[in-house]
């Protein structure tokens, strides 16, 4: 018999279940909190504050700062983002809208209102573009532009014991090298709300020289040069990968996903943070666009175990090969 709710409707929030609770319950309770919040002194309780409901916040940015000056009266006053009040009586207010995008319903999950297949911002997965320019020819808008990054290729990414572990490409004078970072905030990374470039998870470096289990390396950085135990650091390559993007001519149509062979593009579940005050505002660069293996990571093992199936095959051709020659 088939489950009532197969696994396939499940997006992988924790609240994403479709149950009693999540569908009704929840929704609900949020919905009675967004009311309580339009009552005077009520709105003010403590069950339903969070990080922007009651809390108050300097209501002017730098740049209108620096174009009023310090003595305009609006610097340097303190409002609740949601609440109406005066200097003269602070003690009396009444709400007012949250003033989007600036506050933000954050007590609403993602879930409830953006789909599974909506088409948001384009990202790419640096690890598995192989740079065939599926994409760029795909795009009907002429927005999508290759450019050169210095990147871990997804064969690479594997470690000690993994299933997949040594078909990647090995360590070599003169190419590149990557240190994963011990506290990168890629586990804390949200795609959705950050509207900023993924961090980094590996630092980059130049190798000058391998001598037994130490490599001489030149960080890209400009920390220096260091040697090291060569086991501390994974194969890098430069190589092109599918980046700039001009979201000012993007019209969100998903051609370039569904063209990818190796299923490096992705529209995104961002819905905003699209958006600048120029043209020259709405050009992605390649940081901003990538996309983090660990977001989609069934479709990068998926990847990952088809390419090391060839590397498998083509190596167990050569022993084949080298077996029949001697």
């Amino acid at each position: 018999m088939k489950e009532a709710y197969p696994d396939e409707y499940n997006t992988g929030h924790p609240r994403a279940t479709p149950n009693f609770r999540n569908l009704v319950l929840r929704p609900m309770w949020m919905t009675l909190k967004t009311a309580l919040r339009t009552f005077p002194f009520v709105g003010r309780l403590w069950f339903l504050r969070n990080d922007y409901h009651g809390r108050s916040a300097v209501m002017i940015d730098k740049t209108t700062k620096d174009r009023i000056g310090d003595e305009h009266p609006s610097t340097g006053q303190k409002f609740a983002a949601d609440r109406e009040t005066s200097q003269i009586m602070p003690f009396l207010e009444r709400p007012v809208t949250v003033m989007y995008p600036y506050e933000r319903l954050e007590d609403l999950e993602p879930w409830l209102f953006v789909p599974g297949n909506y088409n948001g911002r384009i990202g790419v997965i640096w690890e598995t573009c192989t740079a065939c320019k599926a994409c760029v020819r795909a795009c009907p808008n002429d927005c999508l532009h290759m450019t050169s990054e210095v990147r871990v290729n997804v064969l690479d990414t594997t470690e000690e014991g993994d299933e997949w572990h040594g078909y990647g490409s090995e360590l070599e004078a003169g190419g590149f090298a990557a240190r994963p970072r011990e506290d990168s905030g890629a586990d804390n990374f949200d795609l959705m709300t950050a509207h900023e470039a993924a961090p980094a998870e590996y630092d980059f470096a130049e190798i000058i020289d391998l001598s037994g289990d130490k490599a001489t390396v030149r960080w890209m950085d400009g920390s220096g040069i260091e040697t090291l135990d060569s086991s501390d650091l994974k194969p890098a390559e430069k190589d092109i990968v599918s980046g700039r993007i001009d979201l000012g001519r993007c019209m969100f149509c998903g051609l370039c996903m569904e063209s990818c062979p190796f299923e490096s593009f992705f529209m995104t579940n961002e819905y905003d943070g699209m958006s600048g005050f120029s043209r020259q505002d709405l050009w992605m660069d390649a940081d901003r666009t990538r996309v983090l293996p660990s977001t989609h990571k069934e479709r990068v093992d998926m990847e990952l175990a088809k390419r090391a199936e060839k590397e498998k095959a083509k190596l167990a051709r050569k022993a084949a090969k080298a077996a029949a020659e001697g």
